[in-house]
């Protein structure tokens, strides 16, 4: 089964420029253990926004009826070269219905159940998938599982990930997002203490409503001997960032070696050997990150992604974060939007430069 519908992409132009739009597109039968999925809900993430908006002024973009062409700043096209020219489907997860499937078992299996999957081109109203990455949602629906794979796998990485550094808590900036509220549900549960950085006293209260023990204002004239006192209380020695630009991953490099240094039973003109991880997840802040190596010799800083963190797992490993996932979808892995919008309409002035701001609660979800 052949199909056709409208398809969202992104195009960076050499005269930096991008163009966002709803195309023609038709998708080929899917074959071996491929599924061709309906489309019914996709969430827009902030990797989904690298490629939409990365350095583009939406502002001063043209728009038409399912289109958006945007200057990008010269630097950002500069940096983005090879990129130059590419149709760049766009849209990492979503739900739908499986209407199609390749001749293999596991894909046929799936014709005429509602999945969650991972295709890279859920902006559009069909998406082919591989049936190893579809999960069957039974009676949940396409909007209660169509982040079932980018949030909920990351937040079970991070604790995945805490523990194999030999950790038993950590750092998590911009924590009142969707995937912080996330994380710290599944802190909760896998009993892993976990500090919660925010920019506003009103993110502060909301999750410590929802129950956080450790909540840190980075806008607090004390931010630095907060975040130090939270983690002499808690050991966390590692940290995740989606922010990437700027200061904060330094800031908290910092607190760990004023907890480190004050640990020190002889001082060192060296500081600390006491190992400091932070993990760079995304790039909420363009700039470039600002480090100011003062954390002793013990530090490292690296990035993470959630796509090389499920390469590293074992099969039964997979197999029991999917269960976990499913089980939980409307409890642990939840997750909320602001609002619902079709394919033309989230390419409209208003609802791209909202939902663009990447605010707190403000997720929107796309329903081709």
């Amino acid at each position: 089964m052949n199909a056709t519908g409208k398809q969202v992409v992104s195009t960076l132009g050499s005269d930096n420029t991008v163009t966002i739009e709803a195309i023609a597109r038709e998708w080929p039968a899917p074959t071996g253990n491929q599924v061709l999925v309906r489309m019914e809900a996709a969430p827009i993430n902030p990797s989904d926004l690298f490629l939409m908006t990365m350095g583009a002024d939406l502002e001063k973009a043209q728009y038409t009826p399912g289109k958006i062409v945007a200057p990008v700043l010269p630097a950002y096209a500069a940096a983005q070269k090879a990129r130059h020219g590419q149709v760049m489907d766009l849209g990492n997860e979503g739900a739908g219905e499986v209407v199609a499937a390749g001749d293999q078992p596991m894909a046929q299996g799936l014709i005429g159940q509602r999945v969650a999957c991972l295709p890279g081109h859920a902006f559009g109203e069909y998406a082919i998938a591989d049936a190893m990455m579809c999960l069957p949602l039974g009676e949940h629906s396409s909007e209660e599982g169509a982040a079932s794979f980018v949030n909920p796998m990351t937040a079970l990485g991070f604790a995945e990930t805490t523990r194999r550094d030999g950790g038993s808590a950590l750092i998590h900036l911009a924590a009142a997002s969707n995937l912080g509220q996330m994380l710290a549900r599944v802190c909760k549960e896998d009993g892993l203490d976990l500090i919660n950085i925010v920019r506003r006293e009103e993110q502060a209260e909301l999750l410590r409503s929802q129950g956080a023990d450790y909540v840190v204002n980075s806008s607090s004239d004390s931010f630095i001997d907060d975040l130090a006192a939270a983690i002499e209380e808690t050991g966390a020695m590692i940290g995740f960032d989606p922010i990437g630009g700027g200061d904060m991953t330094d800031k908290c490099l910092i607190a760990m070696e004023k907890v480190a240094a004050a640990r020190m039973t002889e001082w060192s003109r060296y500081g600390s050997e006491e190992m400091k991880r932070m993990y760079i997840y995304g790039r909420l802040d363009a700039r470039p990150t600002v480090l100011t190596p003062s954390y002793g010799f013990g530090w490292s800083v690296s990035g993470w992604l959630v796509m090389s963190f499920l390469a590293s797992l074992e099969m039964p490993q997979m197999l029991a974060i999917r269960q976990r996932i499913l089980d939980g979808l409307t409890t642990t892995f939840a997750s909320s939007y602001k609002a619902k919008v079709g394919l033309e309409e989230m390419l409209t002035k208003d609802v791209i430069m909202d939902y663009a701001q990447m605010g707190t609660g403000e997720k929107y979800l796309v329903t081709p």
